[in-house]
């Protein structure tokens, strides 16, 4: 169970890239699978039937916050102040761990893609699944699978060569 535990917010952290956003996606995603439990096909790893659980939230998570209106920090908050307090993000130590096992450039990258995208490269190129255990995840064909981690990684790279150069440089010699 700790294992799991520890995969499912590995796995939630590289999907949304926030460490509270993170918590939240895996409390929600352990309370739908104790709820949906009598679904769970037991021939089936039980961490590929709850990532597809993480991957729906997720996804359903990012199409209603597309829906939100956003305000401008520099706007007046609604208790009259002038500015907004915002919480400083980078003070978690368990992001900071996080953070490190993967280079900067590359978590603004992954965090930039289209989630659909961010999901299949995250799923095959840091959990290490088989195309066949992210299609089931996901709910789509191996071969949209292939086509978004294809894309996915093509995005990465873009991102990566613009915004840091020296990285490809260094993994191309």
């Amino acid at each position: 169970m700790r294992d799991t535990s520890r995969q499912a917010y590995s796995m939630a952290y590289r999907l949304t890239g926030r460490a509270a956003e993170a918590e939240d996606l895996v409390q929600e995603t352990f309370l739908r699978a104790f709820r949906f439990f009598h679904r769970y096909d037991e021939t089936l790893p039980f961490t590929g039937w709850l990532f597809r659980i993480m991957t729906n939230i997720h996804i359903d998570t990012v199409r209603r916050k597309s829906r939100l209106k956003t305000v401008s920090i520099e706007q007046q908050s609604p208790d009259g102040s002038q500015t907004w307090d915002l919480p400083d993000e980078t003070a978690s130590a368990d992001g900071e761990l996080l953070d490190s096992t993967l280079a900067e450039p590359l978590q603004i990258g992954l965090r930039a893609m289209t989630p659909e995208f961010r999901t299949a490269v995250v799923l095959a190129d840091i959990e290490g699944m088989s195309y066949e255990e992210i299609s089931s995840i996901m709910g789509t064909s191996v071969g949209t699978v292939r086509s978004r981690i294809h894309r996915g990684r093509k995005q990465l790279r873009a991102h990566i060569e613009r915004t840091a150069p020296s990285i490809m440089e260094a993994a191309t010699r």
